[in-house]
């Protein structure tokens, strides 16, 4: 392991995040609102920390597989626990709350503890929604970036921090892949901010939901998220721009570089517009055959939450908690699915289900074919062994947390309902559940045991289970999990 090298990383991660928490002091200051020091101590502690950590000297610049994932498990934790203090100082709860909020900030998943969210400082809000922003591309894509700079080759920590079965590069290399995702991320965030603005969504507000919206999070500046927005545009923007942003992002470097054709036999691109298209269709027949009185309405409504919730954003411009259960079937298995690979959002990924249909497929034609070699391709190239194994037992490992973690929390005394949607869309990082955590509702009425196993389920989630795993297994066996 090369510690010197990774503290020095961890050191310029933490003087990163201090520039992110400035504007949030900034606004401490401008507005008064008596939140300034609650941004100023945490942002003393890191570059105090951050200076001390980037004056070690590293004589070997290189970095393993193992190096890769201690630094991205060590950010995710480090800039959660350095995050969630601005909340307990100036938001008034406890660090607990403090650290599910910012850990479900960070990871994008918007699960929130907190009830009216209105009166919270607005330096406080602002921090807490721009936690998506630097989430949702990754503090690391960024840092990787700028490794070139120091020597160093940043491989080992783009492939351990990119969603999805395989670390692809946009570019020939990692350096300028994170440049070009950040150049399409900033150009999302823009495009956005101007259309809600040109909408008649005021400017805080715009910034809040630009902010959770491209970061697929879903943190809001109101406690009912969008439900309090009336008429089509805003609704329909959000919805337009959740699914862009939870599309993977190299079918945007595509475009700019004129490759149609290998967006045209990208599969996972395919199955995401029939998943978008086919659940929004069948949940609006079903809530304007159950109730509702307008079909512009029904469609309006159900193709936000379809974005929403299969972008894992999280947010809620209806309480679908009251909608017929075979809307809230459709939406609980776009929660477990997800967004694509290589974008902001998170689940299982589109392409992981692409596979597993294709993997179905081989084996029902095995049945009459025993001896027919059949390889899985994915975007007209056959995928190794290695990676389509990766697949099964990432959807194995899934599968199997889910019904452990579904127990544990049985324990709180919640129905299984509730249970298993908590764990599900903390997995998945997603954000609002069904019953008891519902668009509603939240995640406050826990106790701290269960808030901080949330908070690891989000992290497992966000880091795709074996980054983690990996970290903590034996030698022996972790060049295998790597390999996953």
């Amino acid at each position: 392991m090369n510690y010197k090298l990774i503290s020095k990383i961890l050191g310029f991660i933490l003087l990163i995040e201090t520039v992110f928490m400035a504007p949030s002091l900034f606004i401490a200051m401008y507005s008064k609102d008596g939140s300034a020091n609650g941004f100023l101590i945490p942002m003393i502690i890191s570059i105090v920390l951050g200076l001390i950590l980037t004056r070690i000297n590293a004589d070997k610049k290189s970095l393993s597989p193992r190096d890769g994932i201690l630094i991205v498990t060590a950010t995710w934790v480090l800039i959660s626990i350095i995050g969630a203090v601005p909340l307990t100082l100036s938001g008034g709860i406890s660090y607990v709350d403090s650290f599910f909020e910012i850990v479900s900030g960070f990871t994008t998943t918007g699960a929130t503890v907190i009830n009216g969210i209105e009166s919270f400082p607005m330096s406080v809000v602002f921090w807490r929604s721009i936690t998506h922003w630097i989430g949702g591309m990754g503090i690391l894509v960024f840092t990787v970036g700028l490794l070139p700079k120091l020597g160093v080759g940043g491989f080992q920590i783009y492939k351990a921090e990119s969603p999805g079965p395989v670390a692809g590069k946009i570019e020939s290399t990692i350096s300028q892949s994170s440049k070009r995702l950040y150049i399409i991320y900033i150009v999302l965030t823009v495009a956005l901010f101007i259309c809600l603005k040109i909408a008649g969504m005021p400017v805080f507000d715009s910034i809040i939901h630009t902010f959770g919206v491209v970061g697929t999070g879903g943190f809001s500046s109101y406690n009912d998220s969008l439900m309090s927005y009336d008429g089509y545009t805003v609704h329909y923007i959000l919805a337009i721009f959740m699914f862009l942003c939870s599309t993977n992002f190299a079918i945007y470097a595509l475009i700019s570089k004129k490759k149609f054709k290998d967006i045209f036999v990208n599969d996972e691109l395919k199955l995401w517009l029939v998943i978008i298209f086919g659940s929004t269709v069948l949940i609006a027949m079903n809530l304007f055959t159950n109730g509702y009185d307008s079909a512009a309405m029904a469609i309006r409504d159900s193709f936000f939450q379809v974005t929403s919730i299969s972008s894992t954003s999280g947010f809620a411009n209806a309480d679908y908690d009251l909608w017929p259960n075979f809307s809230k079937f459709v939406l609980l298995i776009l929660m477990l699915i997800g967004g694509c690979a290589g974008s902001t959002g998170g689940g299982i990924k589109v392409i992981r289900i692409s596979v597993l249909l294709k993997l179905i497929k081989r084996e029902m034609i095995r049945a009459t074919h025993p001896k027919a070699v059949l390889p899985i391709s994915s975007n007209g190239k056959f995928l190794n062994d290695s990676v389509v194994m990766g697949i099964n037992a990432y959807l194995g490992t899934y599968f199997v947390i889910s019904v452990i973690s579904t127990g544990i929390i049985t324990l709180s005394g919640v129905d299984v309902i509730t249970a298993f949607s908590s764990v599900a869309t903390c997995l998945s990082n997603v954000g609002p559940g069904f019953n008891l955590v519902g668009p509603t509702n939240n995640f406050e009425f826990y106790g701290d045991l269960y808030k901080i196993y949330f908070s690891i389920l989000m992290l497992l989630g966000r880091l795709e289970f074996f980054t983690i795993m990996a970290l903590f297994a034996s030698r022996n066996h972790r060049k295998e999990i790597i390999k996953l």
